[in-house]
């Protein structure tokens, strides 16, 4: 049975005291992060909290009480009924006003649950949630996100989607992803400190993350892709309340209904106040459309799973499969500065392990195609002999100065791409030349090392003195003749930027004549 809000006389809002000053407790049921929330956001010498108690409807009685609305402003609600019920509303602290009426045995009239978000941009993507409009009477500093209180009414109802259908390539055989790198999203609306307009040149400082929104949104609106991979760093580092940022991360693929699966970044977790990497998949998994997994216990790291692409109608037959890794964060290093994980031994015989068992499970279809996901690029992303198809390096590669030789594992079970974030102002697609051993044509070529560029406006998007556009990959996978095809999609740039045929009839397409790392194509039209 569900939980309700259950205010009988006993168990009503008080005021206490905490380290000496005033604030107030406030007692309902909510979800438990609310209990650690501090609504000042741990940026005053005084602290309050929303406090919660839960009651089971099997407890409640005829004779109590239970909320069945909530409201916050200065002013009396305006009932438009009878007064009755106008003499039914209790003022709280910080101007919220609480509506109490006798249990009915109907637990959809009845507010199940709260919760506290926070910043002026805040939405709630959860079905049955409404996020209020006028945040709570704290007497914060303005520029601290405002607390915004948020509600679900009636009893838990199954997700919108349906997560153990499985992805399917349309009819025609195709299957499109977009890639979305670095959006660095904040609690709050950020600041962009390096936008430029369509001719390159600088725009003043401007709140980041509606810019992020409606960059990522418009992309989606022109892609409709089948699904979004979401490559780390969604969050910025040092966040003050991760739940409300992821929200506004996932918001524009739920609006339009578009599965997504998620791998983590260096800064997602980074921070006093951020929510560790398990807190944040269990938010994940629980959001509609996500495909999101927390992966096997006993393998290193957190977002470690895979997901297959099957053929049309109700076949149980997989044409593709992506692979997700936890890439891991920073570490300390008399080696380098700065130095990352790398990619560790236990995920590397889960992944071939894996891998090996699907092939063997399909009976290996020659034209099967397989891409992996990351954020912190491998050591050879970083090789000077790369050969370039498209975009540019335009900083150099930050990844672990350790190569635990992921890239050969990559290499053995005929990975055609991999895909990474980290580097915001790199965005090339490059493959490393074939060794001697590699020349006899039954060989599989080392996957395609692939940059997506970073698309979120609250992190930098310049290089020395140097500023660029915000940017995405899209990857479309033709699983009728076996190939995997790459563009970019850019500010302002209204065309498909550095087209790519990167697979063709399941083997990696090594196009001539080569570029430089400091080359491009002559599609490159955004510096």
């Amino acid at each position: 049975m569900s939980a309700l809000i259950a205010l009988v006389p006993a168990v009503i809002f008080g005021a206490f005291e905490l380290l000496g000053v005033s604030s107030f407790l406030t007692k309902m049921a909510t979800s438990s992060c609310c209990k650690e929330k501090d609504l000042y956001l741990h940026t005053a010498q005084q602290t309050a909290w929303l406090q919660i108690e839960q009651t089971r409807e099997e407890h409640l009685t005829a004779d109590d009480l239970v909320v069945t609305e909530i409201r916050v402003g200065e002013l009396h609600p305006d009932a438009g009924a009878g007064s009755d019920e106008v003499n039914s509303w209790e003022r709280r602290p910080g101007g919220i006003w609480v509506l109490r009426s006798p249990y009915t045995g109907d637990r959809h009239q009845a507010v199940t649950a709260v919760d506290v978000l926070f910043g002026v941009d805040a939405v709630d993507p959860r079905p049955q949630w409404g996020l209020m409009g006028t945040p709570l009477q704290l007497g914060a500093h303005p520029e601290v996100p405002v607390a915004r209180l948020t509600i679900r009414q009636g009893g838990v109802t199954p997700r919108p989607d349906v997560p153990q259908m499985p992805l399917r390539v349309k009819e025609d055989g195709k299957f499109k992803i977009v890639q979305i790198a670095d959006t660095h999203m904040v609690t709050g609306v950020g600041v962009c400190k390096d936008a430029i307009d369509a001719h390159g040149n600088p725009l003043p400082e401007r709140g980041a993350d509606p810019l992020t929104v409606n960059f990522i949104g418009g992309i989606l609106d022109v892609e409709k892709p089948d699904l979004v991979i979401l490559t780390g760093d969604q969050l910025h580092h040092d966040i003050l309340d991760s739940q409300s940022t992821l929200f506004k991360v996932v918001a524009p693929l739920i609006e339009r209904s578009i599965p997504y699966a998620v791998v983590f970044g260096n800064h997602d977790d980074e921070g006093t106040y951020a929510l560790s990497r398990m807190a944040q998949m269990s938010l994940y998994q629980d959001m509609p459309f996500s495909l999101c997994q927390s992966g096997p216990e006993l393998v290193d790291g957190v977002g470690n799973y895979y997901l297959q692409i099957f053929a049309p109608g109700s076949s149980q037959l997989p044409l593709s499969t992506l692979y997700f890794l936890d890439s891991h964060g920073q570490i300390p290093s008399k080696i380098r500065d700065p130095d990352y994980d790398p990619i560790k031994q236990s995920q590397i015989d889960w992944f071939t392990f894996t891998s090996q068992a699907l092939r063997q499970d399909r009976h290996e279809k020659d034209n099967h195609l397989s891409l992996a996901f990351i954020h912190i690029p491998i050591p050879e992303y970083a090789d000077s002999d790369l050969i370039v198809r498209g975009g540019k390096r335009r900083e150099p590669t930050e990844g672990p100065s350790f190569n635990s030789h992921f890239y050969d594992a990559l290499t053995q079970e005929g990975i055609a791409v991999l895909g990474c974030g980290h580097d915001h102002v790199n965005d090339f697609c490059a493959l490393r030349p074939p060794k001697d051993s590699q020349q006899d044509g039954d060989k599989l070529h080392g996957p395609w090392l692939c940059y997506g560029g970073g698309s979120g406006f609250g992190g930098y998007c310049s290089y020395g003195d140097k500023r660029y556009h915000r940017r995405t990959r899209v990857f479309e996978l033709d699983t009728r003749t076996g190939g995997i095809k790459t563009w970019k999609r850019v500010e302002y740039a209204k065309e498909r930027i550095d087209e790519l045929d990167l697979v063709d009839s399941g083997k990696v397409v090594d196009h001539t004549p080569a570029y430089n790392l400091d080359g491009g194509t002559s599609a490159q039209v955004v510096l």
